[in-house]
């Protein structure tokens, strides 16, 4: 491990205390001190000068700490599934280090599809170890921007279509990774839900689809994660740019919801330095230049909260008061990490960081379909020991998915693809054919590959099928520029490079088909109807194919539910039906004119089915409902409602199952959902086990955001709650009443 970091701030901090007396330690380096005494003790010894630098970059990935105080800099990374590999102090080249090789974890959807909010624990405590040995203060990530539509290339790196789901996992994963001193960040507030124009597109938007769908897992990771820092979004919000805009900083996060830590710029996200000083940014972040001149003629010290705002500061046009805030929070920030004493060294890829990410596949990928390929045979998965021949195909089977899809770009030390998997359990039974061939990940258009070598691809991949027992087909997106990757978004939901075609030729040759999709987004699925067995298997990181190996095999039972809806067409998805202007705009602004009916809240209100619902997932068993019982028939506005429900696994291997409630309001003065997920359960069960989930209904799970009176509001009436095992699958409706 290099040690010169630690050196360094060693040595400064002895330097600062041969000022002071011999027998007092200064207030800020006294950790038993409360830290609002430390930050004001700090910051009283501070130039002006010295706060300055502390609110802007200094390179790429760094921030001034205070030398003179023997405050160190902060470093940062990007990696919402792992730390990216080291870049250049001042471009965006990487510095082709040979220690920087690290752990990628499932992206998360992946995440997200566990609906298991102790993975996601898991999760961020091994990206905080793995970002504490590569001496990292602060992780660029967890990303909870909502799935509007299946076109965001940043999609795979959110946390699904639905605000209660992601608000409940981001809040473990937030602590597992503070616990060890390192901050997250969550990103992008807020309303990040296209690439395309992202700089400039602006979001007309209603206070109730704010408030209701985009808001709250940004809020419970401020309020119940108490996340250290929150990254701005790059898109204007009503006219003013998300990193300085005087709504979503300073009247909701900081103060509606009392934020305490820092909001910091997405690389090159502030555009004013007046508004940056009135309006809550804290720390900009890559502003239109590398720190020297080959990007541009300006310097860090020209950055919009740099030179520019001492200037106004000492002309009196903005007051001291405001600098003072935001070197007060990068103080309190320094003392949670990088000033923190006794913090773990880390670790790095290391057999626990692995089992880390083997289980969030395991119970991340979703089973879509698995059915008989022909009459009087049996579902294909689990993939029997005893089979005698697989042919994998497609290019997903051995290509290194951590590679392209913009900052998320991974490094990694070890990397098991889903042919490696498959050949660890089948040995020497499995054969490989690429079928097609998808270029290289790049941010601009892929390179052209000929319908030719693509032609000549295919046939080798059909006639092999032709002599194999079964056919396993490796495809999806792959983060390529326009396939899940920062910077440009989809064009539309089909498969790339005439994967589709080239399925169904293979099932034309063998009945015995199966599909694993990787992908953060839905796609196109007319092409599944004759495939007997369909797998969605995201981006699973440095275990993919252990975890893919391990599902098909029945060594594990897929319980992985699906974070958003698969649209049968693009114009079922409700963002897509208002034409343009809804998305993706008319390059200039947007509206969002299906309000709060996103995702599957559209699907269900307006009677249009898609084609795999949200929270749909498959099993190699079955479970049983039982029939629920409520605590009560009524409530008032200060009890809850307890329901019980019996859960009985009828099949004959282990399994889990995640129990999802969804709470639906008769008669309401506004349009509301059919109904909206507010609680879920995952329960193991064994062949035979019983077991009773409960849920508990409070006050606020009725609420609506009320846009006269600026606050939530549940209307008395009649409710019901809804049990089940997906969005669609429901098992058991209990009615009670609200007075």
């Amino acid at each position: 491990m290099n040690h010169s970091r630690l050196l360094l701030s060693l040595s400064l901090s002895c330097c600062a205390a041969l000022t002071q007396a011999a027998d007092k330690i200064p207030v800020y380096q006294d950790e038993t001190k409360p830290m609002a005494e430390r930050v004001e003790d700090a910051l009283s010894r501070m130039t002006t000068q010295e706060k300055i630098n502390m609110i802007h970059a200094q390179g790429k990935f760094s921030s001034p700490g205070v030398p003179r105080l023997g405050i160190p800099d902060l470093w940062m990374s990007d990696g919402p599934h792992g730390v990216r590999a080291e870049i250049n102090w001042n471009d965006w080249g990487y510095s082709n280090r040979t220690n920087d090789s690290i752990t990628a974890f499932p992206a998360l959807t992946a995440l997200a599809a566990t609906w298991n909010p102790q993975l996601s624990f898991d999760y961020g405590n091994a990206i905080a170890e793995e970002a504490l040995y590569r001496e990292k203060d602060v992780m660029l990530g967890p990303g909870v921007n909502i799935y509007r539509t299946p076109l965001n290339g940043r999609n795979f790196e959110y946390m699904g279509e639905d605000p209660y789901l992601a608000s409940v996992l981001v809040v473990p994963y937030i602590k597992g990774m503070q616990q060890n001193g390192v901050a997250a960040s969550v990103k992008h507030f807020a309303l990040n839900n296209q690439e395309l124009w992202r700089g400039h597109i602006d979001v007309n938007i209603s206070d109730r689809a704010l408030h209701e769908i985009y808001l709250p897992a940004f809020k419970s990771a401020i309020i119940d994660g108490d996340s250290w820092t929150i990254m701005g979004s790059y898109n204007k919000i009503r006219g003013q740019h998300a990193c300085h805009n005087e709504l979503m900083l300073n009247k909701i996060l900081k103060g509606d919801w009392g934020f305490k830590g820092v909001v910091m710029t997405d690389w090159g996200g502030a555009h004013d330095t007046r508004e940056a000083a009135l309006n809550g940014l804290d720390l900009e972040m890559g502003s239109y230049t590398n720190g020297l001149t080959s990007e541009s003629e300006f310097t860090t010290d020209d950055y919009y909260m740099a030179r520019p705002y001492l200037k106004m500061i000492e002309k009196g046009e903005v007051p001291m008061s405001t600098l003072d805030d935001k070197a007060r929070r990068m103080l309190r920030l320094n003392f949670l990490t990088a000033m923190k004493r006794n913090k773990p060294l880390g670790s790095v890829a290391t057999p626990e960081h692995y089992a880390v990410a083997e289980n969030i596949g395991n119970e991340a990928i979703v089973l879509l379909k698995n059915e008989a390929p022909s009459k009087n045979a049996s579902p294909l998965l689990p993939l029997s020991p005893d089979v005698k021949s697989i042919l994998v195909v497609g290019d997903n089977a051995t290509r290194d998915l951590m590679k392209g899809g913009g900052s998320s770009e991974l490094k990694v030390k070890d990397n098991i693809n889903p042919l490696a998997g498959l050949r660890s359990i089948y040995g020497d039974k499995v054969r490989y054919a690429q079928g097609y061939r998808a270029g290289r990940p790049m941010y601009s258009n892929v390179e052209n590959i000929t319908d030719a070598v693509q032609d000549s691809l295919r046939k080798e991949a059909v006639d092999m099928a032709r002599d194999a027992e079964v056919v396993l087909f490796v495809g999806g997106l792959n983060k390529n520029h326009q396939q899940d990757c920062e910077g440009g978004d989809r064009v539309d939901m089909s498969l790339p490079y005439g994967q589709p075609e080239l399925i169904k030729a293979l099932r034309a040759v063998n009945p015995n088909v199966i599909v694993v999709l990787l992908s953060g987004n839905a796609v196109d699925m007319a092409w599944s109807k004759d495939i007997p067995a369909v797998l969605q298997g995201w981006y699973l990181g440095s275990m993919a194919g252990k975890s893919i190996a391990n599902v098909i095999s029945g060594k594990v039972n897929p319980s992985g539910k699906l974070p958003f809806s698969f649209p049968v067409r693009l114009e079922d998805n409700g963002a897509h039906h208002f034409g343009t202007i809804s998305y993706p705009g008319d390059s200039i602004r947007q509206e969002y004119l299906e309000d709060i009916l996103v995702g599957y809240r559209w699907h269900d209100t307006k009677k249009i089915p898609a084609f795999y619902p949200f929270g749909y997932g498959l099993s190699y068993t079955t479970f049983e409902y039982g029939k629920p019982v409520a605590s009560a028939k009524t409530i008032n506005e200060s009890e809850s409602l307890s329901i019980t429900i019996p859960v009985k696994n009828t099949g004959k291997v282990d399994g889990k199952e995640t129990v999802q409630l969804y709470i639906g309001d008769d008669k309401a003065s506004v349009l509301r959902p059919i109904k909206e997920l507010k609680g879920f359960d995952k329960v193991s069960l064994a062949p035979g086990e019983e077991k009773t989930v409960t849920f508990t209904v409070k006050p606020d799970d009725l609420k609506f955001y009320d846009e006269a009176n600026a606050s939530w509001k549940a209307e008395p009436g009649k409710f019901r709650a809804y049990i089940g095992s997906s969005s669609t699958d429901i098992r058991a409706t209990v009615p009670f009443e609200l007075k």
